[in-house]
């Protein structure tokens, strides 16, 4: 008698369960009879890095930025490199060089974490202006016509964000041809799509 009471009791409720299912089920939404735990939620690129790495603070040099690739955008990260003194326009080809060398290493593992990638080459080198070239004229060992959007982008906003660029913060590239430079910029629409937008760049004249 008292299994039959408890299963009479049960009833009501079982009815009014079965009932509540019925209705999340016309709203769209599956009911579940126990708590489910899909665990933690997934990582996303954080596209930011909590503090200076020991390496880069011991590094004694000239404090520079350089543009990075995170998710989709282009992000700007600090770093420092050493530039020798001498004349303004050689060390204005020294500062670029230290910068594409920082470009085109790979991110360190705390950067890689956080989600930087790069498109920049290795090896890649950077000369000063040929006769005929503006003074401000940057050539590269890879035309800039053969770079990936983004490696150019990366190039482009790290040079005219630096000593490297002219005081407008637009960049002059040629590259190792003899084709003429160009005059590239880097816009928001570069830096928040670099992977679709290529930087734009209009044509130069001489000295």
């Amino acid at each position: 008698m008292n299994v039959r009471r408890r299963t009479v009791r049960r009833l009501p409720a079982l009815l009014a369960f079965g009932m509540l299912g019925g209705l999340l089920a016309g709203c769209g939404i599956r009911a579940t009879e126990v708590p489910t735990d899909f665990g933690p939620a997934p990582s996303r690129v954080r596209c930011s890095l909590a503090e200076p790495e020991v390496s880069t603070q011991a590094v004694r040099g000239l404090p520079v930025q350089v543009f990075l690739l995170c998710g989709s955008s282009l992000v700007a990260v600090d770093r420092t490199v050493r530039v020798p003194d001498g004349a303004a326009d050689s060390r204005r080809v020294l500062v670029a060089q230290g910068l594409l060398d920082e470009l085109s290493q790979q991110p360190s593992a705390a950067e890689q974490e956080a989600g930087y990638t790069t498109r920049v080459r290795g090896a890649t080198t950077v000369s000063g202006p040929r006769p005929g070239d503006p003074e401000d004229t940057l050539r590269l060992s890879t035309a800039p016509g053969g770079l990936t959007s983004a490696g150019l982008a990366q190039i482009v906003c790290t040079f005219s964000d630096s000593a490297a660029a002219e005081g407008d913060g637009s960049v002059i590239l040629g590259g190792p041809d003899d084709g003429r430079p160009r005059r590239y910029e880097c816009t928001d629409e570069v830096r928040s799509r670099p992977d679709e937008e290529e930087p734009p760049s209009s044509e130069t004249t001489g000295n």
